[in-house]
């Protein structure tokens, strides 16, 4: 036996192993016996260490870590116990050793989860300020943990979802040449979704990160995750939430194909799931328009858009700026100059008000040496809030 800690250079696991290895289902299943033999047992196997290694990592030769596998040697120690758990990058709690630190991030938990869905109902009411105002600590605060050694399920999956919710924010608040930044939270969700074994987090990650690949402009991946994240729904309500951005991504990267099924089976699915912010027919009319545009098929979008859009009480605040938007789009291709106008220039006030940098470029692109005053209008409000966010 030698003493704990001892051994002042023993070197810890990477942070990349310490965070996630106790969290899938079979970690968790070990870690529920509250015994320290299997524990000991699973965190050899995994890291395919020997006992004279692990030995080195928490401090006792392999005789007595042997013992203890065996069950001949139980330890009781509450420092023991403590500095074990910390070289397996384990709470305390689970080896029975009360710590306040420990205690205090349980609490940060039951309200991180209350944190991420609310900042997700403020995005949705158009606040997305505010939601990343809110998710930003708490993903510091968890990363910060993780990057410790310390990670158990509940945190792990807080951590993604919190990853998610504030790449989506993001998504919203950022300019064009920023929206990487959003992709890059998604993803780093995906490190941790990969764990789970969960489909609908899986598909949620998917459709998530790839919807953010759209908006960085990386269409092709995009495409890729939201094809996957449709193979893998693991119900119509899943497989909906994905096809509306899947037909998104297909417009834009010009896959006409792609777009005609997405949308397709949109529609169809429409009367069988509950309507979201997004499953809903006027989100879907603004998505049909703008991928016959991006599919090369202008005259169809002209006739679509001789229909009123479909009422929906379920559609986002943004999703009224992003079909302004698209509807001026469709007006200035059929030669309409006038409510091509009128609807951009409501486009620029309704994006300054909700802060969204992302749908001001839009109208820049759509106004340039074509309509001067509203050009000028848009490209003021992005400089305001390009100021804003500076400061």
């Amino acid at each position: 036996m030698t003493r704990p800690g001892a051994d002042s250079a023993t070197v810890r696991p990477s942070a990349r192993h310490a965070a996630w290895h106790w969290a899938t289902p079979e970690a968790q299943d070990v870690l529920a016996t509250r015994d320290l033999a299997p524990i000991l047992r699973f965190h050899r196997r995994v890291h395919g260490e020997s006992q004279t290694e692990t030995g080195e990592l928490i401090g006792y030769d392999k005789t007595y870590v042997s013992a203890i596998e065996l069950g001949k040697r139980r330890l009781t120690d509450v420092t023991a116990l403590r500095h074990i758990a910390d070289q397996l990058a384990l709470p305390p709690h689970v080896l029975g050793v009360t710590d306040p630190a420990d205690t205090d991030f349980r609490a940060l938990i039951q309200f991180g989860q209350s944190t991420v869905r609310l900042a997700e109902i403020a995005r949705q009411a158009g606040h997305a300020s505010e939601a990343v105002a809110e998710l930003w600590p708490l993903v510091a605060r968890l990363e910060a943990r993780a990057r410790d050694g310390h990670a158990e399920r509940e945190a792990l999956r807080l951590l993604a979802d919190a990853r998610l919710g504030l790449g989506t924010a993001l998504g919203n608040v950022l300019p064009e040449e920023r929206l990487s930044t959003a992709a890059h939270w998604t993803a780093k969700s995906l490190h941790v979704v990969a764990f789970f074994d969960d489909p609908v987090l899986t598909t949620t990650a998917l459709r998530m990160h790839g919807n953010e690949l759209r908006k960085a402009g990386l269409l092709g991946a995009a495409v890729n995750r939201l094809i996957r994240a449709a193979s893998l729904a693991p119900s119509p309500s899943s497989r909906a939430a994905v096809l509306p951005l899947l037909a998104r991504a297909a417009g834009a990267i010009g896959n006409a194909p792609l777009f005609d099924r997405a949308i397709r089976e949109t529609r169809a699915l429409l009367d069988e799931v509950d309507h979201t912010s997004l499953v809903n027919p006027t989100a879907l009319y603004e998505i049909e328009l703008r991928g016959l545009i991006g599919t090369g098929r202008t005259g169809a979008a002209i006739r679509r858009a001789e229909h009123a859009a479909p009422a929906a009480t379920s559609v986002a605040p943004q999703w009224r700026v992003i079909e302004l938007i698209t509807k001026g789009r469709v007006r200035q291709l059929a030669g309409d100059t006038a409510g091509a106008g009128e609807l951009l220039d409501g486009a620029v006030r309704e994006a300054r008000r909700q802060r969204l940098p992302h749908q001001l470029q839009r109208v820049l692109r759509a106004t340039a040496d074509t309509m001067p005053a509203i050009h000028e209008a848009a490209s003021q409000a992005l400089a305001q809030l390009r100021s804003e966010m500076a400061a």
